[in-house]
């Protein structure tokens, strides 16, 4: 398994991490005081950031079901956080016991944790990686040995891309992650996004994601977030808020697809 090089700066429990943030969204217990205390912040700003989270969670599962019933059998999660329910092996491996999966992240908890889940698992791997040099995540070892990119693949980017402040890079980084991919492979995106990128509530979040590591929290704008399926097919229902991608009760469905407010919004595109 890759561990970080040596220039990786290791846990500074003083310095909020943004995987250690989702985490306590989410109702987990791998976090200390200064994430506990950032995040506290966040949702004061944002009262329903944990249900959104949980959303996301929500989204990222039935995307890889889905995408695992079409017969998609390798994932590459990128900045995949802690583990916590639902996790994508756990998903994939339910309708395929062979299902690969790479796991990706740049936080030492996070690549400890997962390894000890993942210990008795032969298909499943998690690796050190910095999704801000895409190829580098390529070309490990790791990933070269467990998925084939001549046959369809899912890239999976969760909440990760809105983290990474410049656009231009952040479009590379996409392309980048692209071009390996074969036709009937996959990509997943969830980013935070805003119609009004001056909005209060977004300028408040920025400021206490600046703390953070990695140090930004960038909204985009629908038009940036839909540029990164050019050229695919988007399953349905397409870019929406990550609540609204096909919602499992009636309530969430009747009340649509709400774009006029600050939103995670996600999609899936399929290489046809």
């Amino acid at each position: 398994m890759t561990d970080p090089p040596p220039s990786v700066p290791g846990i500074d429990p003083a310095v909020p991490s943004v995987a250690r943030m989702y985490d306590y969204y989410l109702g987990g217990k791998d976090n200390f005081p200064a994430d506990r205390e950032a995040a506290e912040k966040i949702i004061a700003i944002v009262p329903e950031v944990r249900e959104t989270a949980r959303d996301n969670r929500a989204f990222l599962g039935k995307a890889v079901r889905l995408m695992a019933e079409q017969g998609v059998r390798q994932f590459l999660d990128l900045g995949a956080g802690l583990p916590t329910q639902e996790n994508v092996h756990q998903v994939a491996q339910r309708v395929d016991p062979e299902a690969r999966v790479v796991y990706v992240d740049s936080d030492p908890i996070v690549l400890a944790h997962a390894r000890a889940l993942l210990a008795d698992n032969p298909h499943t791997v998690a690796i050190w990686g910095d999704i801000t040099d895409p190829e580098t995540i390529l070309k490990d070892p790791e990933v070269v040995e467990r998925l084939d990119f001549g046959r369809p693949t899912a890239v999976l980017v969760s909440a990760v891309l809105h983290f990474v402040a410049d656009d231009r890079h952040v479009s590379d980084i996409v392309t980048t992650l692209r071009r390996p991919l074969t036709a009937g492979s996959h990509l997943l995106i969830s980013h935070f996004y805003a119609p009004d990128l001056d909005d209060v509530k977004v300028l408040a979040g920025q400021q206490v994601y600046r703390s953070t590591r990695p140090g930004a929290l960038v909204a985009r704008s629908f038009e940036q977030i839909a540029a990164y399926f050019d050229g695919m097919t988007l399953l349905e229902p397409g870019l929406v808020p990550v609540r609204s991608w096909r919602p499992d009760n009636e309530i969430d469905e009747l009340e649509g697809i709400d774009l006029s407010r600050p939103a995670l919004i996600g999609a899936v595109g399929r290489l046809p």
